[in-house]
């Protein structure tokens, strides 16, 4: 759009020099990636810029904090591994299998698939994956740099492709950068005090433009490779220069990752596993400040084309309100977890502590049922891709802000209050506290008493600790509050088609004019 390079000047004076890499020397950074370990070594030796508590992290791959949330993403390597049928799909890009998270989603049965994939990847780790937002970023893309380039005779969707298939062939994650600050709720983004609440291009050159703003609330974004920076919301004409969408390598100049606390994140640092309540794996929000980051030409994938903001949004979220279905592989864990402290303390055979099982397992299965359903009926969009039934898509999310809110009361109910005075690791370990808190802490006497601490603390870990996060705040407020998915069911519900049934079915005829 030639109009949009004169809406900033070139050249701005900074007081920074910026290396401006092309795609090209950005890809040469990276190795294919095979295995979760291989995974890992990625991330190592990147000089990122990271805070926590206040200090500059070296290397986070070795944080005890941090490490669990890489290892929920190691599992997403793994797992394609162990079951590529599930995990794994052919990519008519490459033409090789391929990362289900890397997939261009090509039927609705691709999207049910995906669904699949991430209810068990839930029961695995019982805590966010951090791969989802990714997933869903790569499917919206598609379609919307295909349509402004209908609109505008732009190039955008055939750089989405050259960046896929690398992105493809290197087995990279890409992260989701979509919800800015915001700062006055009031004030659109080119009114607020500070331009820099909601991202926007600061300036541009030859080769590319910058950057400027923060992403918050970024789910995985310090363990992703690449990040998509996305708008936020709908964009008006003075908006311009906030309706940018980028990709941008994790270890790019100018880039600070500040890390978000989660309730009981310090119980990482500890001595032994079983406070931890899930040792092994962990999620992860970071703050993501753009400090004058440059984006070459070949990966910005929109510049100004504002009418196409709101249009983006809505079919992110179609997606990914549906891929809210992760919540429901907690669920399981959830409900094994209940059954099994029920059974520790020798109340399986009671009614009531069944009739709760069943009743957590019945507002499990219904958020499943509202996500399949949305992958079921998905549509095709003039690109190619599959887009989820939008309707089902926020039913399913409108199920996950409250659902799961359910099913850990009752796993705190069945637990006992245990679950919250229960005593450390360290004082069962004790030499004289140990002995007393074995003595009256013993359930039924075939179960260890380790089988019931463990289990104990991780219902306390997925409904009061750090993997609380993912199961219940993150349930309310990811992808949207409650009210956002209200909003969608209340323009989706088609209220007068439906009154037209009735009116039929009631005989009356005429009804705008006997009204009138």
């Amino acid at each position: 759009m030639a109009t949009t390079i004169d809406r900033i000047p070139d050249r701005i004076d900074t007081g920074v020099q910026r290396r401006e890499e092309s795609a090209a020397e950005r890809w040469a950074r990276f190795a294919p990636i095979a295995t979760g370990e291989d995974y890992v070594e990625s991330l190592r030796n990147r000089g990122v810029t990271v805070y926590l508590f206040g200090e500059r992290i070296a290397e986070p791959v070795d944080h005890p904090i941090i490490r669990p949330s890489i290892n929920a993403l190691k599992r997403t390597y793994d797992l394609a591994v162990e079951d590529p049928e599930l995990a794994t799909a052919h990519s008519l890009l490459i033409d090789a299998p391929v990362n289900r998270f890397l997939h261009i989603v090509g039927s609705p049965q691709d999207l049910v698939m995906k669904n699949r994939m991430q209810r068990r990847l839930g029961q695995l780790t019982g805590t966010c994956f951090q791969r989802c937002a990714g997933l869903d970023t790569i499917s919206v893309l598609h379609s919307i740099t295909y349509d402004i380039d209908q609109k505008h005779g732009t190039s955008y969707h055939r750089r989405y492709l050259d960046f896929m298939k690398e992105a493809q062939r290197n087995n990279i994650i890409l992260g989701a950068g979509m919800t800015d600050p915001k700062g006055d709720r009031s004030k659109r983004p080119s009114e607020q005090a500070d331009p820099d609440l909601f991202l926007h291009v600061s300036r541009r050159t030859e080769k590319g433009i910058y950057v400027q703003g923060a992403k918050a609330h970024m789910t995985g974004g310090l363990n992703s490779h690449w990040i998509a920076v996305m708008p936020t919301m709908n964009m008006g004409e003075q908006d311009r220069d906030y309706a940018v969408v980028g990709l941008v390598p994790g270890d790019a100049e100018g880039i600070t990752y500040i890390y978000g606390r989660q309730s009981c994140d310090t119980r990482a640092m500890e001595a032994g596993d079983i406070d931890k309540g899930n040792a092994q794996y962990g999620g992860q929000e970071v703050l993501v400040v753009f400090d004058d980051v440059f984006i070459p030409h070949e990966h910005v994938l929109m510049d100004g084309e504002y009418e196409f903001a709101q249009e983006m949004v809505a079919r992110f979220t179609a997606y990914h309100r549906a891929s809210y279905v992760c919540k429901t592989g907690l669920g399981d864990v959830m409900v094994g977890a209940a059954a099994a402290i029920a059974d520790y303390n020798g109340a399986d055979a009671a009614s009531h502590v069944k009739d709760k099982l069943v009743e957590m397992t019945h507002l499990n299965e219904t958020i499943f049922s509202s996500a399949i359903a949305s992958s079921h009926e998905a549509k095709p969009l003039p690109s190619g891709i599959f887009m989820n039934d939008a309707m089902l898509a926020n039913v399913c999310k409108h199920n996950v802000t409250r659902f799961p809110y359910e099913i850990s009361r009752l796993a705190q109910d069945l637990a006992g209050g245990l679950m919250v005075t229960l005593p450390s690791e360290q004082d069962f370990d004790h030499d004289v506290a140990g002995p007393m808190l074995k003595k009256y802490f013993q359930g039924r006497a075939n179960v260890p008493i380790e089988f019931r601490q463990r289990m104990l603390r991780l219902v306390e870990n997925m409904t009061l600790g750090r993997n609380a996060v993912g199961y219940l705040t993150e349930s309310l407020h990811g992808a949207g509050s409650p009210q956002a998915q209200r909003i969608q069911i209340l323009r989706g519900m088609e209220v007068e088609r439906k009154k037209g049934y009735a009116r039929d079915l009631a005989g009356i005829r005429n009804a705008e004019s006997d009204a009138a």
